[in-house]
């Protein structure tokens, strides 16, 4: 990376201010952990860069949104701590504040949607004991945050937001102070991920004045990338569609706080996108090559590094921020990593209704290191022919081509499914 690729800009004052960020840091202490920084071999080797890690995955609720929940309720006066607080979340914001509830002594009731799973609600009833209220309503996110705002309205309760205020942004910056801390001089690049923005808005505040040289990259994912959409038009944008995938950074809208602050220092922070099937495979590098169980918003990060131009020896922090991935979403993530490598694809193949078909496909179509991972038969065309959804992996991407023409030349109509089309999402 060049000296000059991401020059810090820092030509407006920000919402948040280092000294926040310091006090946020001493506020958390003692409760909230410091994570490691971890050298990463494999990232090392891939970039020629010194990678290190930082592990927000390590926290007790396995997420940095400890630090901002925690930093919001111990900065209440005596009479907003009695009101209670509330907030709506169904993941790692949820429970953060059930933690920081307990711990602090606070009332809280969280709202989430009907839609949540019973292993996110165990947790954030877990965390927050008998100082926290569970309450379930609505049909989606919207319909949970419309009754928690409804519920702070009722009885003064203060609303405890995921990244979208001074005070949360704060306790998330705090990440920032214990790079400096850890690696004991300014790093050159740090990558962060974002969703609504808080963590992005507290790192680069905190790196803008006390370590003005390092470079900031912000790593969205695509099918959620409001911080992007928000640059390009210059104001903030409300996404009409995001992928949930990444559900830990899938926001529609940048949070107003973070938008200032990238305004104020956006010369100094270079935004990427990354797709999200990119985010799986790395998803799976890590738990294999690292032992690490990343989410996919935790992964964001080591997802854009190796597509960097980074200069040798460089030391680079990128901030792994997440490590709440349900074992059951391993088969998605999975299937999408195959998708993005190529590895992975679908097919309609219309089979005359005659004796040793499959065979034939089997034999003349399939190459030798092809391998049928789903078969369906969808229906009878007539009474002649039917049809099948077959899903093919390659033993190399670039084996669609032979793939391709032995279908062509063979009596079977075939017809490959692109991705991203309405067909197949409906189909796979």
């Amino acid at each position: 990376m060049s000296a000059n690729e991401f020059a810090p800009g820092n030509t407006r004052k920000t919402p948040v201010t280092a000294g926040d960020i310091e006090l946020a840091a001493q506020r958390i202490s003692g409760a909230v952990r410091a994570t490691p920084l971890e050298h990463s071999q494999r990232l090392s080797d891939a970039t020629g860069a010194n990678v290190l890690l930082k592990r927000e995955d390590l926290q007790s609720v396995r997420s940095y949104k400890i630090r901002g929940a925690f930093n919001f309720l111990a900065s209440l006066d005596s009479d907003q701590r009695l009101a209670g607080v509330v907030t709506a979340s169904a993941g790692n914001h949820a429970q953060g504040v059930a933690w920081s509830c307990r711990q602090l002594g606070i009332h809280g009731s969280i709202y989430v949607p009907e839609n949540t799973p019973k292993q996110k609600r165990d947790r954030i009833r877990s965390f927050g004991g008998d100082f926290v209220d569970l309450m379930v309503t609505g049909e989606n996110f919207d319909a949970a945050q419309d009754a928690a705002l409804a519920h702070a309205a009722d009885y003064d309760a203060a609303m405890v937001p995921p990244f979208d205020h001074p005070e949360t942004v704060a306790g998330q910056g705090t990440v920032g102070v214990e790079i400096l801390e850890k690696l004991g001089s300014c790093p050159d690049l740090v990558v962060i991920p974002v969703g609504g923005g808080g963590l992005l808005a507290g790192i680069a505040t905190y790196l803008s004045e006390k370590a003005p040289e390092c470079k900031i990259v912000a790593v969205e994912p695509s099918g959620a990338a409001s911080l992007t959409a928000a640059s390009n038009e210059g104001h903030q944008v409300t996404l009409t569609h995001v992928d949930t995938f990444v559900d830990g950074a899938s926001v529609k809208r940048i949070g107003d706080t973070p938008w200032a602050t990238y305004q104020a220092l956006s010369e100094g922070i270079d935004v990427r996108t990354v797709d999200e099937g990119a985010v799986c495979t790395e998803m799976l590098e890590l738990y294999q090559t690292e032992g690490i169980i990343a989410e996919p918003a935790g992964a964001l990060s080591t997802t854009i590094v190796k597509d960097l131009r980074i200069a040798p020896d460089a030391n680079v922090v990128c901030i792994l921020s997440g490590g709440n991935n349900d074992v059951s979403r391993y088969s998605e993530v999975i299937e999408r990593s195959l998708v993005h490598k190529e590895l992975k694809h679908y097919f309609l193949v219309n089979f005359p209704q005659e004796p040793g078909q499959l065979r034939k496909f089997l034999n003349e179509v399939l190459g030798p290191e092809d391998d049928i991972t789903r078969f369906e038969y969808l229906k009878r065309n007539n009474r002649d022919t039917g049809t099948a959804l077959v899903g093919i992996e390659l033993g190399r991407a670039e084996d669609l081509g032979a793939l391709k023409r032995r279908m062509d030349s063979s009596p079977l109509h075939c017809e490959l499914i692109e991705p991203g089309t309405p067909a197949y999402t409906y189909l796979t």
